[in-house]
């Protein structure tokens, strides 16, 4: 049985040898988040246009603002404010953070160090040449690569973007996952369930993880556990990039996905992985879509999709699979798993300073919702291991949304 960590490699091997052209369409740089950025963006000019104050204080000669010198204020420069003339010998001017230094002047002494008596003013320290001043052009010369295609556009990219200057940007379309669940024991989250019924509420968390993802969710509801509907079902499910079903991937009799798939002309890469939850994970091609055919027990379907269908929407958006984000804590109190498989465990993580310590929550298995609404995280249990001590340095897999 594979490993986690092989079978997300042949996931990512799978997703990344198919040849995609990416479609793409502009968007301005305010609707840009989340997406992939599918062009090439430069400067507009050089930045910092010019050399810039870091601090508010006294732009000076270094060579005249020794300990103990005396200069007169010539005047004062605010963020924004036009600077044209030189700064006169043995003088200095007051200046704010953000704003222009003037000709001249190779330093700005922080207001901190230095007295002011009418317009004299007496430096306290020795001042070095350079100090609290970003020379014009140390950040990025005209015309240079400031963002490159296959960027996803977080808070940082989309400032850049801003800042020279391009208001429309041109991203990869998202995915399009559809997302099928499966079960007679599933009813839809409007209607009330019989006394053993359940709602879908696979459908819901696997949306909001394929937004987070970066994909674009398409609901097709649930199908029954007949090969009928399963299969029309999945016929509309393989017009999408991405077919993610939860639920009829174990080896009882009535979980048909495998079997239905395979009349479909699929091509299987795996059935099994061993991790728990999540152990009976299905990765397919089935035409030009990928398949993922997950647990129908939600903490395995959030896990497998964390290990699994995010690398996918990556490759499928343009951009690199994203490293699984593993975090070390200390173990906060010693716990004792099965070996053989790696155990993905909802647990919280709290900080101590700075100093990360994870506890395992107590669950009811991977049908325990409540348990894994608790958790921040999931805390990772290797296969060879079986007692793990307090104190010891363990790996977590953090949960996206809210950590």
């Amino acid at each position: 049985m594979l490993r986690y960590d092989e079978a997300r490699q042949i996931v990512i091997t799978q997703a990344g040898s198919r040849p995609r052209s990416v479609v793409a369409s502009k968007l301005s740089v305010g609707e840009a988040l989340g997406y992939v950025l599918a062009e090439e963006i430069r400067t507009d000019r050089e930045y910092p246009p010019f050399d810039r104050s870091t601090r508010d204080g006294f732009a000076v000669r270094a060579s005249e603002a020794a300990a103990g010198a005396r200069l007169r204020c010539a005047g004062e420069i605010k963020a924004g404010d036009s600077v044209t003339f030189p700064l006169a010998a043995g003088s200095c001017v007051q200046i704010m953070t953000g704003a222009a230094v003037p000709p001249g002047a190779d330093a700005v002494v922080m207001i901190e160090f230095t007295s002011r008596d009418g317009d004299a003013v007496t430096f306290q320290r020795e001042t070095l040449r350079g100090q609290n001043v970003v020379p014009r052009g140390s950040e990025a010369h005209a015309g240079a690569v400031a963002l490159h295609p296959g960027l996803r556009l977080g808070f940082a990219e989309l400032a850049i973007a801003a800042q020279v200057g391009a208001a429309q940007l041109l991203c990869a379309r998202k995915p399009r996952v559809a997302i099928l669940s499966t079960g007679d024991e599933v009813v839809p989250l409007g209607e009330t369930p019989g006394p053993f019924h359940i709602r879908n509420s696979n459908s819901i968390s696997l949306a909001a993880q394929v937004r987070l993802a970066g994909g674009e969710p398409v609901l097709l509801g649930n199908a029954m556990d007949r090969s009928d509907d399963l299969g029309a079902k999945i016929e509309q499910g393989l017009r999408a990039d991405v077919l993610v079903l939860s639920g009829g991937v174990s080896m009882g009799k009535y979980d048909l996905v495998e079997s239905v798939l395979q009349a479909m002309g699929a091509e299987f890469f795996f059935d099994a992985v061993a991790i728990r939850p999540g152990k009976p994970t299905v990765f397919a091609r089935c035409r030009d879509a990928f398949v993922f055919g997950l647990p129908g027990n939600p903490v395995s379907t959030m896990v497998t999709f964390l290990l699994f269908v995010v690398p996918v929407l990556d490759l499928l958006s343009g951009a690199p699979a994203r490293p699984l984000p593993l975090l070390e804590a200390t173990l906060a109190e010693p716990m004792k798993e099965k070996p053989g498989l790696t155990h993905f465990l909802p647990a919280r993580v709290e900080w101590r300073g700075e100093s990360a310590e994870v506890r395992p929550l107590r669950w009811q298995g991977s049908g325990d919702i409540a348990a894994l609404s608790r958790a921040n995280c999931f805390l990772v249990v290797p296969a060879d291991r079986q007692d793990i001590a307090a104190g010891e340095r363990v790996s977590v897999l953090p949960r996206s949304d809210v950590l």
